[in-house]
């Protein structure tokens, strides 16, 4: 997947979640883990990595949360 449409995927997901009560990154990390496959998750902490240039702040703080696959 190209890294702009990655980058605005998460991004919806958490303007989505932005608005809902309690932990929002939380619910961020838990849609990313339920819903996105390994290799997107890679590509997305790859991303992170290298500076997480566009995403949304909130995604970046569920990172914590989003289990990286192996390698």
């Amino acid at each position: 997947m190209s890294p702009d449409k990655m980058v605005m995927m998460a991004n919806q997901i958490a303007t989505f979640f932005a608005s809902q009560p309690g932990d929002r990154a939380a619910l961020v990390a838990a849609h990313i883990n339920d819903f996105w496959e390994p290799r997107m998750r890679r590509q997305l902490f790859d991303h992170v990595a290298a500076g997480g240039a566009g995403l949304d702040p909130l995604v970046i703080e569920a990172m914590a949360m989003v289990r990286e696959p192996a390698e």
